[in-house]
Parts: structure tokens; C-alpha cells; sequence
């Protein structure tokens, strides 16, 4: 239960104002917001099987300590890429030649091949030997972050910023990160010149992309 709630509440926030939560609040103005749940629910099922079948592979046949470390330091990574944010590089506009749900599921398998909610799911199931709870709570997690996409997207009216949302989300996802680490690093390179750098880079990166942020933000309302 506790791999089941950790994995829904890691994906949560990695698909905060990720590519196919944007995905969902554009297929929502085409078609009812049953059908995109149900397509987004067949993608992210098939899709994440196949993550979690690649973390299990990868979590039985290599160092246990070194994938945990790599999964941990994937969390921070997965946090910047948050703050970074996505685009929809046309996916929303693909010609429908299926019903609503298989266009909306199709769309969603290959938005979702090399994204960072599928990273997440290969990382979380490579430290934790629970593929059904990871699978499970993986999807679950995908349909509750969707599903708010298309209600604050459609519903709300966009009345609560999608900016806070996402520095929130990433920050929590960058702290869980540096938890991991602590936890599987070996003792002897928890030093202080280490942290100090490790902190230095990230925060670095958190103002180097939140820079750019906003100047691609200011640039789109001169337009």
C-alpha cells in the first residue's frame, strides 16, 4: 500500500504541466472528458506495463544501491524538468481516424514513450520489487493528474495559476530526490563539499530555467 501511494503521488506531481497533462486539457475541448479519461487510461496501462517491466529487469540484474541512487538523482532531474515545462508539439492536432477514446489513447501511448511520468515508472518500479502496486499506483496517479489538467483547464477556467502548481510540484519532487540520495549514497561521499555542490548545481539550474521561463512567458504576451 505505502509503494501503491508513493508511486501515485510521484507521478502526480511529475505530470504537473507535463506534455500529456496538456494533452488532456486539449483533447478535452474536442471530445467529452469520458472519453479522454478512458483513453488516457488504456495508454498510460499499456504504456506503464511496459515501464515497470523495464524496472524490474533493470532492478534484478544490476546493483541494487546504484539503480536506487540513480532513480533518486532521476527525481531531481524529473523536478527540473517540471520547472523547465513542456510543450505540445502537435499531438493535439492529429487527424481522428479512430472514435474519440483509441485517438485519444494512441495519441497519449507515443506522448508518453520517453516522458518523464514513463521515467518516473521505470525508476520507481527499479527500487521497489512491487510491479502491480507500482503499475497501479503509477496509473492511478496519471488519471488523478490528468483529470485535474482538464478540470482546472476546462472547468475552472484556469482560476488557479498553472505556475504555482508546477514550482510547487517540482520542489516537492526535487526534496524527494535529495531524500533518496541520502538514504543510498554511501556514508563516506556524504560530505560537505559534495552536498554544497550537488545543492549549488541544483539551485543553479532551478534559476537558469526559471529565468528562461519568463522570458519565454513575457516574449508569448507581446505577441
Amino acid at each position: 500500500m505505502l509503494i501503491f501511494l508513493g508511486a501515485t503521488v510521484m507521478v502526480v506531481l511529475a505530470e504537473m504541466g507535463d506534455k500529456t497533462q496538456l494533452l488532456a486539457m486539449a483533447f478535452a475541448t474536442r471530445f467529452p472528458a469520458k472519453a479522454v479519461m478512458w483513453g488516457v487510461f488504456l495508454a498510460t496501462i499499456l504504456n506503464h506495463a511496459l515501464a515497470v517491466a523495464l524496472g524490474n529487469y533493470l532492478g534484478t540484474s544490476f546493483n541494487m544501491q546504484l539503480v536506487q541512487m540513480i532513480a533518486a538523482a532521476s527525481f531531481i532531474l524529473f523536478g527540473l524538468w517540471t520547472i523547465r515545462g513542456d510543450s505540445l508539439d502537435g499531438e493535439d492536432k492529429r487527424k481522428m481516424i479512430l472514435g474519440p477514446i483509441m485517438t485519444v489513447a494512441v495519441a497519449f501511448f507515443f506522448a508518453e514513450m520517453g516522458d518523464k511520468t514513463q521515467l518516473a515508472t521505470v525508476a520507481l518500479a527499479a527500487k521497489y520489487d512491487a510491479p502491480l502496486a507500482t503499475l497501479l499506483g503509477t496509473t492511478t496517479g496519471m488519471l488523478i493528474a490528468d483529470a485535474l489538467g482538464i478540470y482546472v483547464g476546462i472547468v475552472a477556467g484556469k482560476k488557479i495559476p498553472e505556475r504555482v502548481i508546477k514550482w510547487i510540484s517540482a520542489l516537492i519532487f526535487i526534496a524527494f530526490g535529495y531524500i533518496g540520495l541520502y538514504t543510498s549514497v554511501p556514508k563516506e561521499y556524504l560530505s560537505v563539499p559534495n552536498i554544497s555542490i550537488l545543492i549549488g548545481l541544483t539551485l543553479g539550474a532551478v534559476y537558469f530555467l526559471g529565468r528562461q521561463n519568463s522570458g519565454t512567458a513575457l516574449r508569448e504576451s507581446k505577441r
